[in-house]
C-alpha cells in the first residue's frame, strides 16, 4: 500500500507508557496465575459463559492457555501495528500539519484498546481457573452489559474527539 502521509515518530507521553506496562503487566500476571493454578484444576473446565455470566460451555483444560496465548500474540500485534502509524485508517487528510496530533491519537486509541483487551481477558481467566478449580465464582450479570456499553461509548467519543482535533 502507498500512501503519501508522512512518516514521524510519535514521541512516548508518561501516559502511553503507563498504558502500556498496564497492559504487558495484566497479561504477565494472567500468565503466572495459569501457571500456578494449573495442576489444581478440574480435567474439565468452563470455556464459553452465556450473557447471565453462567458457564454454559465446558472443555478440557488445556483450553485455559488459550486466553493468554491470545491476550500476548494480540499485544504484540498491536503493539507493532502502533510502530506505524501512518499506514492508520484516518478520517480525515494526513498532511505534515496535523500528523503528529492524529497519530498521537490513533497511537492512543490502539494502546487502549490493548489495554480493554488485557482486563477483559484477565476478569474471564480468573474466573475460568476458579471455576475449573472448583470455586463456586461466575461472571456477574454487569459483565456483558459494561463489556456492551463500553463497546458502544469508546468508539462514539472516539469519533467526537477526533472531530475535536481536527477542526481547531
Amino acid at each position: 500500500m502507498k500512501t503519501n502521509r508522512p512518516k514521524i515518530t510519535v514521541p512516548w507521553e508518561p501516559l502511553d507508557i503507563i498504558i502500556d506496562l498496564v497492559s504487558l503487566t495484566l497479561l504477565i500476571v494472567m500468565v503466572i496465575y495459569t501457571i500456578m493454578n494449573y495442576s489444581e484444576l478440574s480435567e474439565t473446565i468452563p470455556t464459553h459463559f452465556n450473557a447471565s455470566g453462567e458457564a454454559d460451555g465446558y472443555g478440557d483444560k488445556r483450553f485455559i492457555w488459550l486466553l493468554p496465548s491470545i491476550g500476548v500474540v494480540m499485544f504484540i500485534l498491536l503493539s507493532t501495528v502502533n510502530r506505524y502509524p501512518h499506514l492508520h485508517n484516518y478520517m480525515v487528510n494526513i498532511t505534515e500539519e496535523n500528523a503528529l496530533k492524529n497519530y498521537r491519537f490513533s497511537t492512543r486509541i490502539v494502546r487502549f484498546t490493548n489495554l480493554f483487551i488485557a482486563i477483559l481477558f484477565v476478569g474471564i481467566q480468573y474466573v475460568m481457573v476458579e471455576q475449573g478449580k472448583g470455586n463456586d465464582i461466575s461472571l456477574s450479570g454487569w459483565f456483558t452489559p459494561v463489556i456492551i456499553g463500553f463497546s458502544i461509548v469508546f468508539p462514539i467519543f472516539i469519533f467526537i474527539y477526533y472531530r475535536k482535533i481536527n477542526t481547531s
